[in-house]
């Protein structure tokens, strides 16, 4: 094979891949900023925001700190105010009926106990089933909350792959020229 076909298949090839990595690069910025923007919006409607750091909970108020009467903007921040905070309030509200900490699905195993039981301690029915309310609407809450952060680090990983996407298309363009320059010194009759 002549040198110079081989050169012109493997320049094409890298422009190619160059196009691809541009379209790429372009789409995958565009999911990026989607992501970001659509987490942003939302959770902008949704007006949460840290409460003062004298507020906060005791075992994760460190960590709060930096979020300090801050709204809700960023999946990151959804994340921490979802495990650092409302899941401390959840914990906490456990702990004061059952003396340990519960999750939903243990609290309504309870409830519907005493419900279904045939408990006369309404007082007792009444803690448990308002306990119940409390984390389903917490863990309902939460969820949504971790949603955000999930859709706002895929919006992240995506700029990460967009700015890998377009540094390989600069760098197969790079390669692409270098190759047409190549072509250009190659003798006719050299071979492979």
């Amino acid at each position: 094979m002549k040198r110079k076909n081989f050169d012109k298949i493997v320049t094409a090839v890298g422009f190619g891949i160059t196009v691809i990595l541009f379209v790429g690069a372009g789409l995958l910025n565009w999911g990026a900023s989607f992501a970001q923007d659509s987490v942003k919006s939302q959770l902008d409607n949704q007006n949460i925001s840290f409460p003062d750091a004298a507020e906060m909970p005791e075992a994760t108020k460190t960590q709060l700190a930096k979020w300090s009467e801050m709204k809700v903007t960023t999946g990151e921040m959804a994340r921490d105010y979802s495990d650092l905070y409302i899941w401390e309030h959840m914990k906490g509200s456990a702990i004061a009926v059952m003396g340990k900490p519960a999750t939903y699905s243990e609290v309504s195993g309870v409830y519907m106990g005493l419900v279904r039981g045939g408990s006369t301690d309404v007082e007792k029915i009444k803690q448990y089933g308002d306990l119940r309310q409390t984390l389903f609407m917490g863990n309902t809450l939460r969820g949504m909350l971790l949603e955000a952060y999930a859709f706002g680090t895929l919006g992240v990983i995506a700029g990460y792959a967009a700015i890998a996407s377009l540094v390989g298309g600069v760098l197969f363009l790079l390669l692409g020229i270098a190759g047409l320059m190549h072509i250009r010194r190659t003798p006719e009759d050299a071979t492979i």
